[in-house]
């Protein structure tokens, strides 16, 4: 071989390496993911569109699966919780018809994904998770992300965060096996939760209660699987 053929061979080597190790391209896989995943499939709110397109939904899950992030599908994010499917985060955001300055609790926080979505909408999110790590994570990536509005609790979420109250939405992000009277309590009057009904390795559906005058009028949505709401 010629002398002069070693360096070419070792840069193109190189090269290639670093081809090979480079990551994907994240925003366009987000924008694909807006498109084909949020628009596609009906989510018409602007507000709701322009969030998921903000939001690096990869810095939100484990490192092994980043660039699974914007697939059609959730992921686990550790003690045995999951980051929801992208469209069931924009459908759940856009039923219960955000304003920018509403005051929003969120039982659930898990990744923080959700709270990030919520943080880009509106003026205020409270969120409760009761496993203190997934808490601890959440509020470290938000905080790197730069957002000011997002108060972090960790407590029972079954019994929402009471000195916050009251809530123009609610958002559940684990399912319960009945409307938790706590959070109805804490919604105000006017106000609309969102929150998955069903036992646990079962099928559940997406309820929206809505508030009017101190009665509630509930309509199921769709069908959806979560992890269990824990009590403790």
């Amino acid at each position: 071989m010629k002398r002069g053929l070693v360096p070419c061979i070792i840069t193109l080597l190189f090269v290639y390496a670093r081809c090979q190790t480079t990551e994907p391209d994240y925003s366009d896989l987000r924008e694909k993911m807006v498109k084909e995943q949020i628009i596609a499939r009906g989510i018409k709110d602007r507000k709701v569109i322009k969030a998921m397109m903000e939001v690096p939904r990869h810095l939100f899950v484990p490192e092994k699966y980043r660039k699974e992030a914007y697939g059609d599908y959730p992921l686990p994010i550790g003690f045995g919780q999951t980051i929801s499917q992208p469209y069931v985060v924009a459908f759940m955001t856009e039923a219960v018809e955000l304003k920018s300055n509403y005051k929003v609790l969120e039982i659930g926080t898990g990744s923080g994904y959700q709270a990030a979505v919520l943080a880009e909408i509106v003026d205020s999110v409270f969120t409760v998770e009761i496993i203190g790590e997934l808490s601890k994570r959440a509020r470290k990536v938000i905080g790197e992300l730069g957002y000011k509005n997002v108060f972090f609790r960790v407590g029972n979420g079954w019994y929402g965060w009471k000195e916050h109250a009251p809530y123009d939405a609610i958002i559940v992000t684990a399912a319960a096996d009945s409307i938790p009277s706590a959070l109805v309590e804490q919604l105000k009057d006017g106000g609309k939760m969102i929150v998955p009904i069903g036992p646990q390795f079962s099928l559940q559906f997406l309820y929206l209660i809505e508030k009017r005058k101190g009665k509630i009028n509930t309509k199921s949505l769709l069908p959806v699987r979560f992890v269990p709401l824990r009590r403790q």
